[in-house]
């Protein structure tokens, strides 16, 4: 594997940088103080082609590689991180499994305006009650000669308020082994589909989430991803791959606590001299870059496999629950440098740490992935995809 990043790569990497750092940063503590949608900055980031980066070209995307997708993630992400997860839900979690399940004549409508930002998708598979357990989802799909009426509910919808379409997963039976489960695409403006209030929630408070309902919601057949049936196997795939914008996403939140603490350290004094003399915050801020950067390399392992088409299911695992772990880690370490100073909201660490959290969870909870790691070692062994 060359680690040397490529022209195009290079240019990502430096492009959403000076965008993170002019127009994303200095606005990401008043988006999670007033818990404000970032719609200009989702209109930027259109205008950059981050809406859509690994859809080709002809069907309104960036045509670029996961790889460069991770490096935009974290970048966006080091900015605000909520501004960071509603593009990886745009480019995850909607134009993927659309760009690779949905029939080409649905492309001009459902996924050129969605990869030039125009519109904004969301992904439906959360549950009341089936979160990590996604096979047994009580949402019904019951089919009446060319059209489905789905009825039930999606929890937890990152773009949930403002997206104007759904990628939604329901079942054909009563119970996990009946008849399977099949993914469509659903308008918002389909009757039936109802948008329930904001949920309140402790970090990443700017991307908005919320339940969505489906009451005798009637889908045309042709809206339906891939075949009846395929469904489950359509969102493990996705969920491959949005779990490298998460572990990306969680870079993000930790290189910036990271170097929040670092500049701290260089200027706050304790006992006469910096703290940055003193060897237990030296030893903090060494665990922190050490982990920051193995979890990096794990992240673009994983992207490095999407982009050559080789299965990536443990990788993208390994890269999520480690990259996620050690922003929670990053982050309560900042807050310790920052001793009581971090505490209050004046200052970032807070809010980051407040933001990490959540990257345990969603698209798949660490116990999760350690549960999906641990299928493909007993499988593999200590071999990987890339064979070593």
């Amino acid at each position: 594997m060359d680690f040397e990043l490529s022209e195009t790569q290079r240019q990502v990497r430096d492009m959403t940088h000076q965008f993170a750092k002019d127009e994303v940063r200095p606005q990401a503590a008043a988006l999670d103080r007033e818990a404000r949608f970032p719609r200009d900055l989702v209109r930027r980031m259109s205008e950059l082609g981050l809406m859509g980066m690994m859809v080709p070209e002809a069907s309104g995307g960036a045509g670029l590689d996961a790889v460069s997708y991770a490096i935009a993630m974290e970048n966006v992400s080091w900015g605000c991180a909520s501004t960071g997860v509603i593009m990886s839900v745009s480019n995850s979690l909607y134009c993927d499994p659309v760009l690779k399940h949905a029939r080409p004549a649905l492309h001009d409508g459902w996924l050129a305006p969605f990869a030039r930002g125009e519109r904004l998708g969301c992904f439906g598979l959360t549950e009341p009650m089936s979160g990590s357990d996604a096979q047994n989802m009580a949402t019904r799909a019951e089919r009446r000669g060319d059209r489905y009426v789905l009825r039930g509910q999606k929890n937890f919808i990152t773009n949930g308020p403002e997206a104007d379409a759904i990628v939604v997963f329901a079942s054909h039976g009563a119970g996990i082994e009946a008849d399977g489960t099949s993914a469509f695409i659903v308008p918002r403006d389909t009757k039936g589909y109802l948008v329930e209030a904001s949920d309140k929630k402790l970090g990443i408070r700017g991307a908005h989430s919320c339940s969505i309902a489906f009451d005798d919601c009637e889908v045309p057949e042709e809206m339906r991803l891939s075949t009846e049936g395929a469904g489950f196997k359509i969102a493990m795939q996705t969920l491959d791959g949005g779990r490298i914008g998460v572990a990306a996403q969680a870079l993000g939140i930790a290189r910036a606590a990271y170097e929040a603490a670092r500049d701290w350290a260089l200027e706050r004094k304790a006992f006469g001299k910096t703290i940055s003399e003193h060897q237990a915050i030296q030893f903090k801020l060494a665990d922190m870059a050490t982990e920051i950067d193995a979890a990096r390399l794990l992240t673009w392992r994983a992207a490095f496999l999407k982009d050559k088409g080789l299965r990536h299911s443990r990788e993208s695992a390994m890269a999520k629950l480690y990259a996620s772990e050690v922003a929670t880690r990053v982050t309560k370490e900042a807050i310790q440098v920052f001793g009581g100073y971090g505490y209050i909201t004046e200052y970032p660490v807070e809010r980051h740490f407040r933001d990490a959290k959540i990257c345990e969870i969603y698209e798949g909870t660490s116990e999760i992935q350690r549960i999906v790691i641990a299928a493909q070692v007993f499988k593999q062994g200590v071999t990987g995809a890339l064979g070593y």
